[in-house]
């Protein structure tokens, strides 16, 4: 049995915390304990091997037990189990850097441990409100009528898009939500294993922009409905994987009306917006992709967008980088 120490420097002592009111929930997910449940779900991913455990063959839990992690972040057993069971809710930064060190967590995932420990009531506030794009930003989107773009929530909603946007891909038309249409539209991606890995990136990206507002009554409603309707989301929302937005990549579609493209995208924080995104696509200039994105743009100021085309996506590594191809030559084919 691996023994933790007595005491670490930094660690407080026991906090007898009663549970002020009803659990909060994620849905019909309870979620009173959100340090402790992220705990558990990421020390269950960590193998013992791969921390220089010894593997017996009569390991009875998936990953690492508390014992392994306390003896891992040098604080005693007794005190990472009160962690993890939540009777100790306001630990010092200096053990949670050192149980984020033992569990391996990357950059946004010791952020999110930290603010799972010490939640902004300001922001869980700010997010009962819906979610709206200034018009200042709606207008900008709106005048570049050559580059495709449009404005994501903190809930992956398109909050707003341009005509091009919307002609570049359905799938980024005001009103969408990108893990909901990936989870549950027929036919969004070609294959189960496609699904799976930009279902996961997407909910990363989701858990880490909720952190703790537990209380913010759209995500709610998001993680009640697809709980309901998904066995995929359910798994990865257990999984409490956090990943931040990617700063930017490339975008590659066979469109119906053009030809191929290749398209960078980059994505900007709109400054006071509650983490909210502006997504802007652009072709490297003098490029058949920026000749084909040009047309696209012609044939876009003479037809609505939702008359254009329908597209199946087939693969996003985030949500906005979706290769796509026409399911009318599908159909054909």
């Amino acid at each position: 049995m691996l023994r933790g120490r007595s005491q670490a420097p930094g660690e407080r002592g026991a906090v007898r915390a009663r549970h002020v009111g009803a659990p909060a929930t994620y849905g019909q997910v309870v979620t009173a304990n959100l340090i402790g449940e992220y705990l558990r779900a990421r020390r269950e991913q960590v193998r013992p091997e791969d921390v220089g455990i010894a593997v017996t063959n009569h390991r009875r839990v998936p990953g690492l037990r508390r014992d392994e992690v306390a003896m891992l972040a040098g604080v005693s057993t007794e005190y990472y189990t009160r962690l993890e069971q939540g009777r100790d809710r306001h630990p010092s930064a200096q053990v949670l850097d050192a149980v984020a060190r033992a569990l391996g967590l990357d950059g946004a995932s010791t952020a999110h441990l930290h603010d799972l420990a010490d939640p902004a009531p300001r922001r869980r506030r700010a997010q009962r409100r819906a979610e709206r794009v200034r018009p200042s930003v709606s207008q900008l989107v709106e005048s570049w009528a050559h580059t495709p773009a449009f404005v994501q929530g903190r809930h992956l909603d398109v909050l707003a898009a341009n005509r091009l946007a919307v002609a570049l891909s359905p799938l980024f038309a005001p009103g969408t939500n990108l893990l909901r249409t990936v989870l549950l539209e027929p036919g969004a991606l070609t294959s189960p294993a496609e699904v799976e890995a930009v279902a996961a990136d997407l909910v990363a990206v989701l858990r880490n922009a909720a952190g703790p507002d537990v209380d913010d009554p759209r995500l709610a409603e998001l993680v009640g409905e697809l709980s309901v309707r998904s066995d995929l989301f359910r798994r990865l929302w257990a999984r409490h994987d956090v990943r931040r937005h990617p700063g930017g990549g490339v975008y590659r579609v066979q469109h119906p009306q053009v030809g191929e493209l290749e398209l960078r995208y980059d994505k900007f924080a709109v400054a006071d917006a509650d983490d909210q995104v502006l997504v802007v696509y652009q072709a490297e200039p003098g490029s058949r992709s920026a000749e084909s994105l040009a047309l696209l743009s012609t044939i876009t100021g003479s037809a609505p967008p939702a008359q254009q085309w329908r597209l199946a996506p087939q693969h996003s590594p985030d949500g906005t980088g979706v290769t796509t191809t026409d399911e009318r030559a599908s159909r054909r084919s």
